[in-house]
């Protein structure tokens, strides 16, 4: 692929999922030619109906780009051979020991590779440790007689996208750009300037791989923080948040990050793992990372047993409990609930005898222990013996929490979410204990 614009020129976007798919609409919308390739046929057919979770702008694009002739889904790795560039935006998990879950990152690239042609520019966005883009793309190319640089260009520029959030958008976010070279760096640049406010290089893809790492490990560490602080406000009998926001008046030196039930999605819950686990093969110990990580995963046990102590003082006992999660997604506005703490949190419930359900409308069933919950569109017609704030989308209507005879409430996140006032129910040591 040439340096110039990306207008007139095929890109194959491998991986349609939350990054891809936006990555692919914005390559669209700058006059590209698409091919989008994935391994599910499932997600093709529900990206070809607009049946996905994006921002209504996205979903503007994608009504626009499946309408052309431009846009093309296929699920043949083989597909990427006819493009002049090729984006890898495959999910990087881990796996049930926190360890790297590298399967699908390792076959997609292993395929962009069989499928490399001389000239074509390939460019990895999924995070991963330090070292995968040599490891996974460059040494593999070599061995088939393509070096990097020179006969392809190669670079990494991590993923930043932000689910569900307007503000944030792909197109008002910088990226960055760690080419093998200094070709591989301009033309992965002049590739995702249209799907960016601004790219900037750094020196090479391992400056770019463990400053996609850094930046989910400090929000990592500060929701640890926040946590534990805001378990010590209680200790003191403070509410939390006011406490945050008079520390935020502070123009310098600080950074406001709220409490919650945990951490979820694909990112804070995985990525700081793989930091730790390639620091583990050097010997290298990094103990306030590896105790903010605990401390997360630890969370929702937290949340658990603060609902089951709020039930206790309200004498009803766990067993037969009739508990109430609002919105089970790991964020507000998403549909998303990967590593959601609210899965954990209902098993812990439903493992102590309660009767636990859940009304978020963004997702209609979710599979929990052995089974599967549907989502409650009605919950002020049910009695509950606690309702638990764990996702409150802008689409749920809590104005019956504020109800004389509203059930007790527990706000993991203390934000005051119920636009009307507090729920009858939240007693200022309520709302601080988790």
């Amino acid at each position: 692929m040439s340096h110039g614009e990306v207008a007139g020129h095929t890109v194959a976007v491998v991986g349609l999922g939350y990054v891809g798919l936006p990555t692919a609409l914005a390559l669209s919308d700058a006059g590209a030619t698409v091919i989008g390739v994935d391994t599910s046929p499932d997600r093709l057919r529900a990206i070809a109906r607009g049946a996905v979770d994006l921002l209504p702008l996205h979903h503007a694009q994608l009504a626009c780009a499946v309408a052309g002739d431009g846009f093309r889904l296929t699920t043949e790795p083989s597909a990427v051979g006819a493009a002049d560039a090729v984006v890898i935006c495959v999910p990087t998990p881990v796996d049930a020991r926190r360890e790297p879950d590298l399967t699908a990152l390792s076959a997609a690239c292993a395929r962009v590779v069989e499928y490399a042609v001389p000239g074509q520019l390939i460019v990895l966005t999924s995070t991963s440790y330090v070292g995968t883009t040599r490891d996974l793309l460059v040494e593999p190319l070599r061995a088939r007689g393509l070096v990097a640089d020179e006969d392809v260009y190669v670079a990494f520029a991590p993923e930043r996208i932000d689910p569900g959030n307007e503000r944030h958008t792909p197109e008002r976010t910088p990226r960055l750009v760690g080419g093998v070279g200094p070709r591989s760096s301009r033309a992965a640049a002049a590739l995702l300037a249209p799907t960016a406010s601004v790219v900037r290089t750094v020196a090479d893809p391992e400056t770019a791989e463990m400053a996609k790492l850094w930046e989910n490990t400090y929000r990592a560490v500060n929701i640890a923080l926040a946590n534990e602080l805001a378990d010590a406000c209680h200790a003191l009998g403070l509410a939390p948040v006011p406490v945050i926001e008079a520390a935020a008046t502070k123009p310098y030196g600080f950074q406001p990050f709220y409490p919650g039930p945990g951490v979820g999605g694909h990112c804070i819950p995985c990525d700081p793992h793989y930091l730790l686990w390639q620091l583990d093969k050097v010997r290298q110990q990094a103990p306030v990372v590896a105790t903010a990580l605990a401390a997360n995963t630890g969370r929702p046990a937290r949340i658990t047993e603060r609902a089951l102590d709020l039930l206790a003082r309200t004498d009803v006992s766990g067993r037969g409990a009739r508990v109430l999660l609002v919105g089970v997604a790991y964020k507000e506005g998403v549909a998303d609930v990967r590593e959601s703490p609210a899965l954990e949190i209902i098993d812990r419930l439903t493992a102590a005898g309660a009767d636990v359900a859940y009304c978020d409308p963004l997702v209609p069933s979710v599979g929990v222990g052995a089974g599967t919950l549907h989502h409650v569109p009605d919950p002020h017609t049910r009695p509950w013996d606690l309702v638990v704030l764990h996702t409150v989308h802008p689409v749920h209507d809590l104005t019956w929490l504020c109800a004389g005879d509203a059930p007790p409430v527990l706000d993991p996140r203390q934000r005051g979410a119920l636009a009307t006032g507090t729920p009858a129910g939240v007693t200022a040591e309520a709302e601080v204990t988790a």
